[in-house]
């Protein structure tokens, strides 16, 4: 059991930082700059600005790729869990290769399938993530559909539809980017096949690039930030 107390701190350390990053880009103040929150601000015209449109067709078309993108993620989840399993049944097959290398890599039989079964937890939480949020996909296209036309839109229930069909749209959005988020975490999970020594480094390696792709990437610079949006927003 000694042994095995350096693979405990990597996962821990995997664990606590995969957490630390969601609640931190989830509900913080320091989220709210981020690019996701920017995008939230967009969603928001998006829906203002359909309210306003009598032929909503476009939209309908924007939405269905949604749907469509959020559906492949699903499927590649699906295929990603089959793989795993397969290099659980692999094990021996997969230890005598590593035993092969100049360096030896392989792990006990038990801890491998530790690692596979981690693997596959994974993938199923992601799976979960991408089915919910294409479903939450579907309920925001019903919404479009159900969206007051353009002459009643200084209503009051024109209004409450626009917030509730903003509010789902968040929602969807929300589960995706943890769906996208358990993918890149798996990344630096694969990290843990070679060495608990390297799963330290690919974590660390995926909370600063999606870091940098949330705070400081082109995409983030490109949008201005919430406030300046809604102030030149004539609908918000």
């Amino acid at each position: 059991m000694t042994g095995y107390w350096v693979d405990i701190a990597a996962v821990g350390f995997f664990v606590i930082e995969w957490w630390v990053y969601a609640i931190t880009l989830e509900h913080t103040a320091y989220a709210r700059d981020s690019l996701s929150a920017r995008m939230h601000v967009y969603r928001e015209i998006w829906v203002r600005n359909l309210l306003a449109r009598e032929a909503r067709m476009v939209d309908m078309q924007i939405m269905a790729s949604l749907q469509n993108g959020t559906a492949f993620f699903a499927s590649t989840s699906l295929i990603a869990i089959g793989g795993a399993l397969a290099l659980l049944r692999a094990t021996n097959d997969a230890l005598a290769v590593l035993g092969a290398l100049p360096v030896n890599l392989s792990p006990s039989p038990a801890l491998w399938e530790v690692k596979c079964v981690g693997l596959i937890l994974i993938f199923i939480y992601t799976f979960f993530k991408f089915a919910w949020a294409y479903r939450l996909f579907n309920y925001v296209a019903i919404l479009f559909g159900a969206m007051p036309p353009a002459s009643q839109r200084d209503t009051v229930e024109a209004e409450a539809h626009v917030m509730r069909t903003t509010r789902l749209f968040e929602a969807a959005a929300r589960h995706f980017n943890r769906g996208q988020r358990a993918f890149f975490f798996a990344l630096g999970y694969l990290g843990w096949f070679v060495s608990p020594w390297v799963l330290f480094v690919t974590t660390g390696a995926v909370v600063i690039v999606t870091w940098r792709r949330q705070f400081a990437s082109n995409a983030w610079k490109a949008m201005a930030p919430a406030t300046a949006v809604r102030k030149q927003d004539p609908a918000a």
